[in-house]
């Protein structure tokens, strides 16, 4: 069932799919609290620090930007709104979303765990299965709902052709 705006009331409010959080958080939050942690409770696992840790972290790091950069850049060119407390005004279908059809949020993933591989913050990288999961359920789930809603047949044809992540 649709809601109807009344006047004066904001359209962006009922036409959202009203995610728990504003989804950067996350992996930001994830990166905080992990430095926090390690700080106080330092974790050395694997090794301490390797060379190899921060060479493999730049790689993912960069690698997640491009994937989410890549997301945001075929949301634009599509003509719709990239901040999910905004209304979705066209499905992105091509490019990266091509691919997978949470790229932003693939890429964040991944550029949060290459940025604590790198500065060894072993308990963030320990936090990301936790994030990972709020992600899921607080973000994901619920604009699949809210684009079904929107979209209807058109969007769950998208979901039977393309991958939720990878």
């Amino acid at each position: 069932m649709q809601t109807l705006p009344t006047p004066g009331m904001d359209l962006a409010a009922t036409d959202s799919p009203k995610v728990l959080l504003f989804p950067p958080l996350i992996p930001l939050a994830m990166l905080a609290v992990g430095a926090a942690l390690q700080w106080l409770m330092p974790l050395d696992w694997p090794a301490p620090h390797a060379p190899w840790q921060i060479a493999v972290g730049l790689v993912l790091a960069f690698g997640g930007l491009a994937v989410l950069l890549l997301g945001v850049h075929a949301l634009r060119r599509r003509g719709t709104n990239v901040r999910p407390t905004q209304p979705t005004l066209a499905i992105a279908t091509d490019g990266i979303f091509a691919w997978t059809r949470n790229p932003i949020y693939v890429g964040g993933i991944a550029l949060s765990a290459g940025i604590a591989l790198a500065l060894g913050l072993i308990w963030a990288l320990l936090l990301h299965p936790f994030g990972i999961l709020l992600l899921h359920r607080g973000v994901v789930l619920r604009e699949e709902r809210y684009l079904e809603r929107k979209f209807g047949d058109a969007y769950r044809s998208y979901q039977a052709t393309v991958r939720r992540y990878l």
